[in-house]
Order: structure tokens, then sequence, then C-alpha cells
């Protein structure tokens, strides 16, 4: 799912050309179109540049892709080991990778970044390229997908020092890389767990508010996060029930302010996947709606509404973002472009 988005959003890039597509070797020696025919699950039909592209082997064809690419776009459904043996030889051949896999978000020199909330930790791959020899690879990767509206927010709420948060994800189907038509069980279903999601959701944001220090990442102490995450029968879209108490509590209006008026890092950089506004606030008390709302800004966005206050938070509130958009491939594709943009990312001769 995520590998046909990333497809789909680079078809007509400004800044980059997709020369390569690369599978699995099951999927590899046809043309893309025929490798997906049958599922393919976008709204828009294959772009026919790419769909007439022989699908390589990740593996197998390692070389030959490294000569031909300054930049992979990694998603992929293998064992984390294999994943970070692949990331790592790409990255040594010279290969910038910007990955949407969970393999080396814990590892130390890797950074994982959200454009709009930790671009600073770029700085990262400098030290990542020393220690480990590379002179245009490395490896940075993207965030989970369930964090990202409410991570947003609460960074847009910094200033008032988020010390506790509970966070109820109601996650997409997308999510697990299905469509009703191919998990007729979630049809008029909810369940209650999505294997290892709780621990991403509870500890990556500590990875991305953390301060670079002994060439790695100190993870950030605070807020504490308690997060519960199910899957939901929606398409596209996770939405987040959460509740936060604060050092010094902000009245309803402070919070307003602070999420409409972020003052977001990606300003005046003109990157092509970077929404206008990050976060809208819905007056409308029955918003945001999954059906309505995920496509916010391109997807790009992230939506709040129903704040109000409770009696175990000193606020509580509802966010949303494109789980496949904004959570996966677009914000693989918006951390490329800042990189490009701070010059780690350069095409070779």
């Amino acid at each position: 799912m995520v590998g046909q988005r990333f497809v789909q959003l680079l078809a007509q890039h400004p800044w980059f050309n997709v020369c390569v597509v690369a599978a699995s070797p099951r999927s590899a020696g046809r043309p893309y179109i025929e490798a997906v025919a049958g599922r393919w699950n976008m709204a828009t039909d294959i772009p026919e540049s790419i769909g007439m592209l022989t699908v390589l082997s990740v593996v197998d064809d390692m070389t030959t892709i490294a000569e031909q690419v300054d930049l992979v776009f990694c998603a992929l459904a293998m064992d984390k080991t294999e994943i970070q043996r692949i990331e790592e030889a790409y990255a040594a051949a010279g290969v910038a990778v910007v990955s949407n896999n969970s393999a080396h978000r814990w590892t130390p020199d890797v950074p994982v970044i959200m454009p709009e909330i930790n671009p600073s930790h770029a700085s990262l791959l400098e030290i990542q390229r020393q220690k480990r020899g590379w002179e245009n690879g490395f490896i940075t990767v993207k965030p989970n997908c369930s964090i990202q509206s409410y991570t947003s927010i609460l960074t847009a709420l910094k200033e008032f020092g988020p010390t506790e948060v509970h966070v109820t994800s109601l996650q997409a189907i997308s999510g697990a890389g299905k469509t009703f038509a191919t998990w007729p069980e979630m049809v008029d279903n909810v369940i209650p767990l999505i294997g290892g999601e709780e621990d991403k959701s509870e500890r990556e944001p500590m990875k991305i508010w953390g301060t670079i220090e002994n060439d790695e990442v100190t993870l950030a102490e605070s807020p504490l996060i308690s997060a519960t995450c199910i899957r939901v029968p929606v398409t596209d879209g996770h939405m987040a029930s959460v509740g936060v108490n604060f050092r010094v509590k902000p009245t309803f209006e402070q919070i307003i302010e602070a999420v409409t008026n972020y003052s977001n890092p990606l300003a005046g950089l003109d990157l092509p996947s970077a929404p206008a506004q990050l976060i809208k606030y819905f007056d409308e008390p029955d918003r945001p709606q999954t059906g309505l709302d995920r496509d916010y800004e391109n997807g790009m966005g992230i939506t709040m509404g129903h704040l109000r206050p409770g009696t175990l938070f000193d606020w509580q509130f509802v966010a949303l973002s494109h789980n496949t958009l904004r959570g996966a491939a677009g914000g693989a594709v918006l951390t490329a472009e800042l990189l490009a943009k701070q010059g780690y990312i350069r095409h070779r001769d």
C-alpha cells in the first residue's frame, strides 16, 4: 500500500524522477503494471511512465540499482534484520535512503524525522556518514503513522509543558495494507489490538523530541504517553482521542492560537509536499471526520477539534491525519525534499 502511494506521489514530482522500481525477487522481471495487477489500490490509475518499468530485485539487483539512483524510498515487508542489511548496503553504495520501515528507528545514529518538528536532527546524518565511512549515502526514517497528529499538536503546545498524555488511536485498515475487499472481516468490526503499535506510539515521540548529544539522540523525558491502538472499519485516516495534563494549564484561546499559528520551521523553504498550514482547528463540534477531513492539505495536514476541559486531564481533543500520506509515503517524500534542500541528497555525476 505504501509502495503504491510512493508511485502515485512521485509520478509527477517536480524534483524527483522515478527511474527504478524494485521489490522482492518474486516480483522481479515483470513490468510494474503486471506486478501489481489486481492489487492496485489507489484511486488514480497506475502512471504509464512507471507502470512500464521492469521491476528489479531489491536484493539481487542492488549493484545495478545503486548505479542508477541518488535516492531510495524504502517500504519493505521483510524481517527487520534483513531490512537493516538492505538499507545499510544501499547507503554504503552511496545512495540516500529515506525509509518508511521501523527497522532503523532505534538505531542510535539514524534520525527519525518529522520535518515540521525536528528538521535539525538531519545534522545527525553527518555523524552517521563519518562513523560508517559513507560519502554520499545515509539512512533516515520517518516515524510511525499512528503518532502524526498528536505529536504535531503537542509540539505546538510545548510552551505549556505537556506532562501526561493518554491517546486512543482509531486506525484505518490501509495501515495494515488492506482494503475491505482483501479484509472482509473488518466490515462492521473493530479489533482492539494492533501488534506493537502501542509501544511505537508511546516511545517514538520521545526520539523526535530528543536532543543530539554524544553523536546520537538523547530521548526526551516528558511527556509520559499512554496509548491504546484500535483498528476500525475505515479505509484511510487515523483518528486520535487525546487527553493532556500541562505544567501550566493553557486557556482554550491559548491552545487554538498555539496550534493554528504554529511556527513552522519549513516556512519559506518552498517544499513541494509541505502543507501551507500544518494544523487546522475545526469549530464545528463534530469535526474532524475521517471521510471529510483526512485529505486536508492534500493529506499532508493535521486536523483537530472537539477541544474541551476534562475530568482526569486538563484538556481533551480529537485529532486526525491521513495515514498513508502524512503518516507514510507523503511524510517520507516531504523528508526527502527537506534533505535535498539542506544539501544532504545530491545528484551524483
